[in-house]
Parts: structure tokens; sequence; C-alpha cells
């Protein structure tokens, strides 16, 4: 079956699976932060087919996450090393790992745990973080809102959501900061909510 390409949405989301939302993408990348840099080295730790294993080592050089260096004169043996671009998404692969081990980890506990390297203690979970007190949000806590690249269908779509939170007492969100949009005016909470 061939996947769908989603390289023309313009949702972020979609375009990031387009790069790295197949599985052995992700674990590619993983085993590039657990120090795998040799095309030998990830086919035996991944057991991954080695057409397979070339077509998403291509795909991630294409698309920045990995770079190629030649670490022989020869120039025939070949590193993959995270760039930029690859080591930003730590979080994301931080993420899958803690929600893995809470919800689908083997019977016997996870395989490896995630400690600070200076203290040896488990890092905290991940989690959305107020850019202004740097306490973590709930979803309950973050709100979707226009941002710049918003299309006319955008913006309906938001109009939605904002008429379903106000049927439901939720106030509507602030507006973003440096936003020329009008201020949040309080809003009345249905009896019975706090």
């Amino acid at each position: 079956m061939r996947r769908t390409s989603f390289a023309d949405e313009r949702c972020s989301i979609a375009r990031a699976l387009d790069l790295i939302g197949e599985w052995w993408t992700l674990l590619i990348v993983r085993e590039a932060f657990l120090g795998c840099q040799r095309f030998g080295e990830f086919e035996a730790r991944l057991g991954i087919a080695p057409n397979v294993l070339n077509q998403r080592l291509n795909r991630l050089v294409e698309g920045g996450v990995l770079q190629v260096a030649a670490t022989s004169q020869s120039g025939k043996a070949l590193a993959y090393r995270l760039t930029d671009k690859g080591r930003d998404l730590h979080p994301v692969i931080v993420a899958l790992a803690q929600w893995g081990d809470r919800h689908a980890a083997a019977p016997d506990g996870p395989p490896i745990q995630l400690v600070e390297r200076d203290t040896g203690v488990p890092i905290a979970p991940m989690a959305a973080r107020s850019a202004v007190t740097d306490r973590p949000l709930r979803p309950r806590d973050v709100a979707v809102v226009a941002g710049p690249g918003a299309t006319d269908s955008d913006h309906a779509r938001l109009a939605d959501l904002r008429a379903q939170e106000a049927a439901q007492g939720r106030p509507p969100p602030a507006s973003p900061a440096g936003s020329a949009a009008a201020p949040r005016t309080p809003s009345r909470k249905p009896a019975g909510h706090p």
C-alpha cells in the first residue's frame, strides 16, 4: 500500500509526519541519539531490512535531519550524524519514550531510563510549559488560535471551536502577545461551574 504524502498540507503536524512519521524513521532517529552512526550499526540494532534502512536514511538526509560524513580517505565509510534539525527532535523522542514507559512498557518495565547526566536523577516528565511562569500546562490550559499562515478555512474552523467552548462555558483564549486582536473580556460561567 502506498503512503499518502502530507508534504503539501498546511498543518505543521502533518508536514512533520511526512518526514518523520513512519515508525522506522523515528527508531533510526532514536538510535542516532543513542550513538549509532554507521549503516551496519543501524541495521544490526534495529533488525531492519537493508533496502528499507537505505530508503529511510536517504529520506532523513534529504529532509535535513541527518547529515552524511565520510570517515575514511576513500570516502567509502560513511557516518550518519544528527543535524541541528535532527537534534531538535530530542524532546519528541523523550516524550514518546516517557509516554511508552507509562502506557506501553514491557511487563518487566522499560529497558532504559533517561537521567540527568550530572545528577543521575530521572528527568522530569515532558510537558507543555507556560512561557510566562514556566508551570506545566494541561491540555485544558492550552488554546488553539490562528497563526500567521491561517486561511479563511482555518479561521472558520477556529470560530466553530470558540462557539463550542462558549457553549461549554469556557472563556475565550487571551489574544496572542503582539496581536492587534481585541482584548479578552471576562465571560460569565454557567451556574455550577467554579
